[in-house]
């Protein structure tokens, strides 16, 4: 007997969502499928890290649905199945807190109210083994490069054990040791069947894993298909070439219509 078909992982319809009184996402369409890895591409300003915190109930729709693994998301509960890595956010914070501790963090939403058990303990410990950190486990956040934040803030997300990880731009400002280093962590998820949403620049040493490239202009998608191979940033349609060293006006590469 044929099995049913399951229902996406992440099905976004007709999303649309406006900050301030700004149009962000204008009719989204976007389905991430059982053990995908799918990135979100575009240029700054384009709604990729809109479509993702709409995904996460963080930027209320103004029209369409969110569902996660076939639930609307007013109704989504199991939010230990979901990992999410924010954009340009640091792991320390005004208390002072080893990467231990942040990463245990993200164990919560599994033991919820009880003292953590030993598969708690195990999961935190292998997260913190993945990045990479397991000898400054027990060193403070705040003695961490930027890159070695980003770690921590990854790991705190494999620590739930996630069925869906979100990461939004994990390479941003990151080092080569680290880039190396998270690419190798991604793989060994998506080896175990871990379905991943991306929001990136540019795909870099995450090319390899990519399955398909969805790609944003003005709030609308552009593309949904075969990622650009290796294209980079300013090869994405739609980028505006604009840098934090330039003051010159943006110049536009082709558009994908």
């Amino acid at each position: 007997m044929k099995q049913p078909e399951q229902p996406p992982v992440i099905s976004l319809r007709g999303a649309t969502a406006t900050l301030g009184s700004r149009p962000v996402l204008r009719g989204v369409d976007l389905a991430v499928h059982r053990g995908e890895v799918v990135s979100l591409l575009g240029a700054n300003g384009s709604g990729k890290s809109t479509a993702v915190r709409s995904v996460i109930g963080q930027v209320p729709l103004t029209g369409g649905s969110v569902d996660l693994f076939g639930t609307p998301l007013r109704r989504f509960r199991d939010w230990a199945r979901v990992g999410y890595v924010p954009q340009r956010t640091t792991a320390a914070s005004g208390v002072p807190a080893t990467v231990y501790e942040v990463v245990s963090s993200g164990r919560l939403s599994r033991a919820k109210l009880r003292l953590p058990s030993k598969a708690d303990r195990a999961a935190v410990h292998r997260a913190i083994e993945l990045v990479g950190l397991a000898d400054r486990a027990k060193d403070s956040v705040n003695a961490l490069s930027g890159g070695q934040h980003q770690r921590v803030l990854i790991a705190r997300a494999l620590a739930s054990e996630p069925d869906l990880l979100i990461m939004d731009e994990p390479m941003a400002g990151v080092d080569l040791v680290s880039q190396e280093i998270l690419a190798t962590t991604l793989r060994e998820q998506v080896v175990a069947g871990t379905t991943v949403l991306l929001v990136l620049h540019e795909l870099g040493a995450l090319e390899p894993l990519i399955d398909r490239a969805v790609v944003l202009r003005d709030g609308c998608v552009t593309h949904d298909g075969p990622p650009p191979r290796s294209l980079g940033q300013h090869a994405l349609p739609g980028h505006d070439h604009v840098h934090p060293h330039s003051d010159s006006e943006p110049v536009r590469t082709g558009l994908l219509t």
